[in-house]
Formats: C-alpha cells, sequence, structure tokens
C-alpha cells in the first residue's frame, strides 16, 4: 500500500509538568517505603495510563477518606485539596502525603493571605475542577466567589468593591483568562492581583508552544485526558489559532483517521499530565498509515523541579511511567 506523506510538527514544551512529576514520584516512592497497598484520594493526576500504572504497582485511588484503612498511608492529588481534608486525616491519625502542586499551594496561600487581611476573594476558574474545589475549600464559606466566565465578571455583586483580591485556577486559558480580568478590573479597579501570575509555568508554556505551530496545521492533536483542564485548554487554543481540525486524543486508539484524510500537515502536543510514552504511540501508529517526517519545534527549554516530601527523599522512584 502506498503510503501519503505527512509532516508532524511537535510542539515543546509538551507533556509531564513538574508538579505531576514530583506527584507520581510521591506515589512511587511511598510505595516502595510503605509496601503496597498505599491509597490515593482522587486520581493523582488527570491521566489514566498513569492512573493505571500506579494501580499495577499498589496503589489504590478511592474517592474519599472513608474509604481508607486504619494505619494505611494516603496520597492527597496534585490538584489539591479543602483544609478539611488534610484535617479529616489528622484527626484518624492516618500517615499522609500531600502531592499538592507546589504552584497550586502558592495560590492557596495568597487566598489565605488576602482573607486574612479582610478581602473578599475572587476565583477565576472551573467549577467542579479538583483544583477549585482545594482553592475554595482553604477559606470560609463567604471569603470567597468563583467567577468561570466573561458574563460572571461583568454581573458579579459584591459587599465592597474597594476590598477585593483575585486569583485564578493554575490550568486555565491564559487569553480568557486576561479577558475575565480585564472585565473586573474596569469595574473593580482597586481589586488586588497576584504578584505573580497564577497560571503555571507548565500551562503557559504549553499554550505558546500549541500557538507557534497551530497556523501552519492541518490538524492538530493533543494528548490528554478529557478530565485534564490543561489539555482541553490546548485544544481551545488551537482552534482559536485557526486550526479547526483541533482534537483530543487519550491514546492512539482513541484517533479518528477519516477526518485526518487529506491533512498533510499535523501538530502533536501532550497536556501536562501525558506521559511521552503516550506521544511516542500516537507517532507510532502515525507512521503505520504515512510516511512520517517530524520537526520538533521548541519554544523554550524547562527545567524546573519541585522536591518530595522530606520523609520520602532517602527512598528511590521508579520512574518508569516518565
Amino acid at each position: 500500500m502506498n503510503k501519503n506523506d505527512l509532516t508532524i510538527l511537535l510542539a515543546s514544551p509538551r507533556g509531564f509538568c513538574a508538579g505531576v512529576d514530583r506527584a507520581i514520584e510521591i506515589v512511587e516512592r511511598a510505595l516502595v517505603k510503605h509496601g503496597a497497598p498505599v491509597y490515593v484520594r482522587h486520581e493523582i493526576v488527570h491521566n489514566r495510563y498513569v492512573v493505571e500504572s500506579l494501580e499495577q504497582k499498589g496503589a489504590v485511588f478511592v474517592k474519599e477518606l472513608d474509604q481508607v484503612p486504619e494505619g494505611l498511608p494516603v496520597i492527597f492529588s496534585a490538584h489539591g485539596v479543602p483544609k478539611s481534608v488534610p484535617a479529616a486525616a489528622q484527626a484518624r491519625e492516618l500517615l499522609y502525603f500531600d502531592a499538592t502542586c507546589p504552584l497550586v499551594s502558592k495560590v492557596h496561600r495568597e487566598a489565605e493571605r488576602h482573607e486574612k487581611d479582610g478581602r473578599m476573594v475572587i476565583l477565576i476558574g472551573h467549577a467542579g475542577h479538583p483544583e477549585v474545589i482545594g482553592t475554595m475549600g482553604q477559606l470560609d464559606k463567604g471569603s470567597i466567589v468563583l467567577v468561570e466566565t466573561e458574563e460572571d465578571a461583568e454581573n458579579l455583586s459584591v459587599e465592597d468593591p474597594n476590598n477585593l483580591a483575585f486569583v485564578t485556577q493554575t490550568t486555565l486559558s491564559v487569553d480568557d483568562t486576561a479577558s475575565i480580568v480585564k472585565i473586573l478590573m474596569r469595574r473593580f479597579p482597586n481589586m488586588l492581583e497576584p504578584k505573580k501570575e497564577d497560571i503555571c509555568y507548565a500551562t503557559t508554556n504549553r499554550q505558546e508552544a500549541v500557538k507557534a505551530i497551530a497556523t501552519r496545521c492541518d490538524a492538530l492533536l493533543v494528548i490528554g485526558a478529557p478530565n485534564s483542564s490543561n489539555s482541553k485548554r490546548l485544544v481551545e487554543v488551537a482552534y482559536k489559532q485557526g486550526c479547526e481540525k483541533a482534537a483530543l486524543v487519550q491514546r492512539a486508539t482513541d484517533i479518528k483517521w477519516d477526518a485526518l484524510d487529506g491533512v498533510k500537515t499535523l501538530g502533536i502536543t501532550a497536556g501536562a499530565s501525558a506521559p511521552e510514552i503516550l506521544v511516542e504511540e500516537v507517532i507510532d501508529a502515525f507512521k503505520d498509515h504515512y510516511n512520517v517526517s517530524i520537526e520538533e519545534i521548541n519554544i523554550r527549554d524547562e527545567n524546573v523541579i519541585f522536591k518530595v516530601p522530606k520523609t520520602l527523599l532517602d527512598t528511590p522512584a521508579t520512574k518508569d511511567i516518565r
């Protein structure tokens, strides 16, 4: 069978960020140190391949702490948790490890500081996302309000418009968030903003990398999970850059080949919780169908590393998922 030629533009940076890498490493080290099973509250990161790989090693994923047996370790996911969760773990005297991304923890501390100073906190984010639930759960009810859209920002009503501050979910669209902030600043000019951008470096870099290739692509695939906020934002960014055939796939088996008929240049990237092995799997699938040439477009090098908790530093990680 004659194969058509296909140029793959491979976006970089892509895939795992430092927070995801740290969270997975915490689970791996805890399994080595304490033995299986180790319990994890919620998906450690939003990726089924990662979750299933850790399950094979002895991790048990649960929805809530009451599913964790007495005397066994539990790990909180990278997205962060409300204050009530570690409090409940302490009340049961559970050994727990907090795998919250340090950049999410930064947002938590910001919000707490504003509440302490008497300000109402506006959180820009997506309702129901674990990170948003965790951030809102740092403050007393009534001290924080969620804004999801430009319409929400236009309609927001507050008691004291001169005593406000905003924080954001770390995995939002940079451009969409800027539009919401612009409306809020117009309506509440005295509102305090973060000293340093809350949207994390990895989210920003991956969106910029997609922008760098999207206008050259006939189609673009984002490898990531349907419940991954940062992955879904990458699809949106590609679409807004004019790449109408932008789609999210979890693995090579999700590729809709009919939708790619006539495509000569394909963009590929991966969300921050998708391992590189899945990128390789997708590229290999295209090599089975096309004569593939690959051009990697690297907009920025990443060298961020987050340390694991001190109690796990003396325990090796297997690192075979990365």
